[in-house]
Order: structure tokens, then sequence, then C-alpha cells
């Protein structure tokens, strides 16, 4: 009886195979891997430091400019302490009333918004939060593809763990739209009402914070019948909002 023998270029051939597949799989876990080690970075030093920038703003500058090249944002960064309470409790009141519950996702809003689409068979709700609000307008495009939204859990999950509820509300005042060229509580207090954003009355406040959804449409709008009745229902919830 004769025992067939397996040739050393065959044995070896898998294992070849394995190597030149496995190779490329590490280069791409290693790129994922300091891709997101990127974004951590970001978010620690920003626990200290204010952000110079977001992607949000530089996408719009670039567009401003294409109209006017001499175009400038309006930003002026300030503490959490000199925005209004006022302002505060509208923002919490209109965009994440359940902010100071969840860890970045709020569920409820999520499944409310989903059943809202599916009702009138379009995207007519969203359901972010403002820690998933903040993720996209610190890194991300306006591109609504399943790769961006993936991104933005990631960085919204960073946001949570490594940043506070109020460092998060403080971040998210100051780096928002508030109209063409117009980012943060202070340039929007001063561009629609000549005062700081410290001084902003309830109502202005409100107000304020019914524009956020369609900020550029409505600094040409400010009149408008259903904004006005957004900016009221927003003005009663003031009391019962929660800020860290």
């Amino acid at each position: 009886m004769k025992l067939t023998q397996t040739s050393p270029a065959i044995s070896s051939r898998p294992r070849l195979i394995s190597t030149w597949l496995l190779r490329p799989l590490l280069l791409i876990l290693a790129a994922a891997f300091f891709y997101q080690a990127w974004f951590l970075l970001h978010i620690v030093y920003w626990r200290t430091y204010d952000p110079a920038s977001s992607a949000f703003m530089q996408n719009r500058l670039e567009v401003m400019h294409q109209q006017n090249p001499a175009a400038k944002l309006q930003q002026q960064w300030i503490k959490y302490e000199q925005i209004s309470v006022h302002l505060k409790r509208a923002v919490v009141a209109a965009e994440d009333a359940r902010f100071l519950q969840h860890e970045g996702f709020d569920y409820k809003a999520i499944e409310a918004a989903w059943k809202k689409n599916l009702q009138q068979r379009k995207l007519a709700a969203g359901g972010s939060t403002i820690s998933q609000q903040l993720a996209k307008n610190l890194f991300l495009s306006t591109e609504k593809t399943v790769g961006r939204k993936l991104q933005e859990t990631i960085i919204t999950f960073m946001l949570e763990k490594f940043l506070t509820k109020r460092r998060i509300l403080e971040m998210y005042l100051n780096v928002i739209e508030w109209g063409e060229g117009i980012f943060g509580a202070e340039a929007a207090a001063r561009h629609y009402f000549g005062i700081p954003a410290s001084s902003l009355t309830p109502s202005q406040a409100a107000w304020l914070a019914s524009i956020i959804p369609n900020p550029r449409f409505y600094d040409n709008n400010r009149k408008q019948p259903k904004l006005l009745r957004k900016s009221g229902i927003i003005l009663s919830r003031l009391p019962t909002a929660k800020i860290p």
C-alpha cells in the first residue's frame, strides 16, 4: 500500500492565500482605528479648549464664497454662564426634551419620528438629539448616507462618554447655525435683537429656538404664522425644561 505525499508547494498555497488576504484586512482595520482615534482626540481636547470652527461652518463658508469671495461668518464663542438660561431652556425644549435623561440617543423620539415618516411617506421628522446634532455639526458633511449616519452614531457615543452634558450643550449653543453666516448664540442674539446672548428674554429665546430647523429661511421670513405658533409653544414649555 502506497502513501501519497502532499507537495510542499500545494500545502503552502493556502497559507500564502490567507497571508495575502490578512494583510489588507489588517491595514483596513488599522486605518479605521486611527480614523476614529482622530475624532476621539479632538473630543478629549475640547474638554478643556473650545473648537475654533466646525465642519458645517466651513462648508457654509465655502458656499457663501461662491456668491461673495469676501463673505465671512459671524461667530463669537461665549461661556456657558454667559448664555441666557432662557435660551438654554428653549433650545432643550425645542430640540431635545429628554436631553438630561438619555445617553445620546432618544429612542422614544426616534420611534415617534419613524411612525410620523411612515404616515406621511416622507422624511418629515428626524428625532436627532442635541448630542447627535453636535456630532454632525462638528465633524461631518450634510450628506444623508448610511455611512455618515453610522459615523454620527460613533461620534455621539464618544461625546457622551468624554464630555459632560453641560459641555455638550455649551458647544452646541456656540456652533449651530442661526442664519446666513450666523453661528452661535452670541452672534444670533446680536443679529436678531441687537443684544448679547446673556440678555435674551424668554420670548426672544423661544423665537431663536424655533428657527433652528431652518434658520436661513426664517432669517428672511421672521413673522410667519407657523413660526410664531411654534415659538409660543416653546415659550410655554420653558418652566419645565431641564438643563445642566
